[in-house]
C-alpha cells in the first residue's frame, strides 16, 4: 500500500534526528538520581553531553530520562539546539576572557601554536568540540563538572559578543576618522 500522504510516513520523520557525521558528541557526565516516592523509589538518569563540529560551533545538553540511553539522546538533541558560534584565530581564541557562572570561576587564555589543549576534562571537552587547538583555561571555585562545563560555554559565547563588540568599534573610530579628514 502506498504512502499517499508523501514524505510524511513514521520512518522519514524518525531519520530526520539520525545523528550527522559533522558533529562530534561526548558524554561527560551521566548521574543516577533517584526521587523518594509513596510508591518507593523512582530512579532515573541525566546525561550532560557536548556537541560539536570542530569548525566553530559547539553546544551543551543536559538530558534526563528513566534509562540511560534515553537520557543520552535528549542531551544530544538539546545540545545541537542550542550551539554556539566561537570565534577561532590561529586555531585558538582572540584573547582572554574570565567568567564566573554559579560557584564556578573560569579563565580561558589563548595560547601560542603548538601548546594544545591545557584544560581539566570538563572543559576540555567544550573547547576540543569546538575545534580550538591550542588553548590554557584554569578552573577555580568548584570541582562540579556539570558547572564548569556551562562556564566553559558562557565564556566562549561571551568571546563572540565581544569580539563583535570590538569590530563594531573599529569600524566606528574608522568611520569617524574619514569624517573628520573630510
Amino acid at each position: 500500500m502506498d504512502n499517499r500522504r508523501g514524505n510524511n510516513n513514521r520512518n522519514d520523520r524518525r531519520n530526520q534526528f539520525q545523528p550527522r557525521d559533522e558533529f562530534e558528541e561526548k558524554v561527560v557526565k551521566i548521574s543516577r538520581v533517584s526521587k523518594k516516592t509513596k510508591g518507593g523509589n523512582k530512579i532515573g538518569f541525566s546525561a550532560l553531553t557536548v556537541v560539536g563540529d570542530k569548525k566553530g560551533k559547539v553546544g551543551v545538553g543536559l538530558g534526563k530520562a528513566p534509562d540511560v540511553s534515553g537520557a543520552i539522546r535528549k542531551g544530544i538533541l538539546l545540545a545541537r539546539k542550542h550551539l554556539i558560534s566561537v570565534p577561532i584565530v590561529n586555531e585558538t581564541i582572540p584573547f582572554r576572557v574570565d567568567v564566573k557562572v554559579g560557584a564556578a570561576r573560569l579563565m580561558l587564555k589563548p595560547a601560542p601554536i603548538g601548546s594544545g589543549v591545557i584544560a581539566g576534562g570538563a572543559v576540555r571537552s567544550v573547547v576540543s568540540a569546538a575545534g580550538i587547538k591550542n588553548i590554557s583555561s584554569k578552573v577555580l571555585g568548584t570541582k562540579n563538572q556539570a558547572s564548569n562545563v556551562h562556564a566553559a560555554l558562557e565564556a566562549l559565547r561571551l568571546l563572540g559578543s565581544r569580539k563583535e563588540e570590538m569590530s563594531a568599534m573599529k569600524e566606528d573610530m574608522l568611520t569617524s576618522k574619514k569624517g573628520k579628514a573630510k
